[in-house]
């Protein structure tokens, strides 16, 4: 099991970070925080989770392992996939996650695509209790903010389209979110779009 890929970032979007180490480039699938995180580095270190099936080899990567120890807990809830785990994520920052779960807000949690109301009642179920033992921290990362409109709007659908929502809804609610935040960042457009899908 790999714990952690430590190299030069050789590539970077909103859903994937390629970090090279000793001449291998490591796709891996990461959320908008870490991504947040990464952006303008050239040295990183990002903890690793693999999935390992007949016809995939996947890297899940985190900038931090509190991110990482959540996306397990997610995982472990009945119907949460990888990918899923990393929708919710990328929607929330760790403390965001844990203060949902734990104050039981399953109207906020079911905001996130493809979680329904069961859903979001069995993560918090499953989940309540086992949050406790994760160390919460605030990453100093402040987020790069774009100045021009369409090129954040570029970004932000292009995330989302990766992410799995269509192209034209991803674009209606990215413009929406512009008009109502013109000075947010990339990341912000994107979780503020989230919300919204």
């Amino acid at each position: 099991m790999i714990e952690y890929l430590r190299g030069e970032l050789a590539e970077i979007t909103p859903a994937t970070a390629i970090v090279e180490c000793a001449g291998v480039g490591y796709e891996t699938s990461i959320t908008l925080n870490t991504f947040s995180a990464l952006q303008g580095k050239k040295e990183v270190k990002i903890y690793i989770y693999e999935i390992i099936r007949e016809d995939a080899h996947q890297l899940f990567g985190f900038h931090s392992k509190e991110e990482r120890n959540l996306f397990l807990k997610l995982i472990s809830v009945s119907g949460i996939g990888g990918n899923t785990a990393r929708t919710i994520l990328s929607a929330f920052t760790v403390c965001e996650l844990c203060e949902v779960i734990a104050t039981g807000n399953e109207t906020v949690l079911k905001s996130v695509k493809g979680i329904g109301l069961k859903t979001a009642q069995r993560i918090i179920v499953d989940l309540k209790d086992k949050i406790k033992d994760i160390a919460v921290v605030v990453p100093g990362a402040a987020s790069t903010s774009i100045a021009a409109n369409n090129e954040t709007a570029e970004s932000a659908v292009s995330a989302l389209v990766m992410l799995g929502f269509p192209n034209a809804a991803a674009s209606k609610v990215v413009q929406n979110v512009i008009k109502a935040e013109p000075s947010a960042s990339v990341e912000q457009v994107i979780k503020l779009a989230l919300k919204q899908l």
